[in-house]
């Protein structure tokens, strides 16, 4: 047994554009939180994993291919490996409990 201390918890990115902090990294998962300030943008690429939000702070909308959906605290997403994702209109400092299965960036994508 572990506690994850700090996961999910607001953390001002200071000088970059988001936060992304790994809290755990074993074998078949990874535990993590990404913080995106309010204003602001969400940059990041697919991912070769799956992947589980859980909305712990603020207010955003998250669009994907397969549609768009308003979220906040409380808000639990799945994104399967490799779909387009983007967090948009963040109208508060957003804080994302973010778990990946397998363990993040353990998989490629094929070419």
């Amino acid at each position: 047994m572990q506690i994850i201390e700090g996961a999910g918890r607001w953390t001002s990115p200071g000088e970059a554009a988001n936060d992304w902090v790994e809290h755990l990294r074993v074998p078949n998962l990874s535990v993590g939180t990404y913080c995106i300030p309010a204003g602001g943008l969400d940059t990041q690429s697919p991912h070769t994993e799956d992947e589980i939000y859980v909305v712990t702070a603020g207010r955003a909308t998250i669009k994907t291919p397969t549609g768009t959906a308003e979220v906040a605290p409380g808000a639990v997403i799945f994104v399967p490996a490799g779909e387009e994702h983007r967090f948009e209109d963040v109208t508060e400092d957003l804080a994302l409990l973010v778990v990946f299965g397998p363990l993040y960036g353990s998989l490629t994508l094929p070419s």
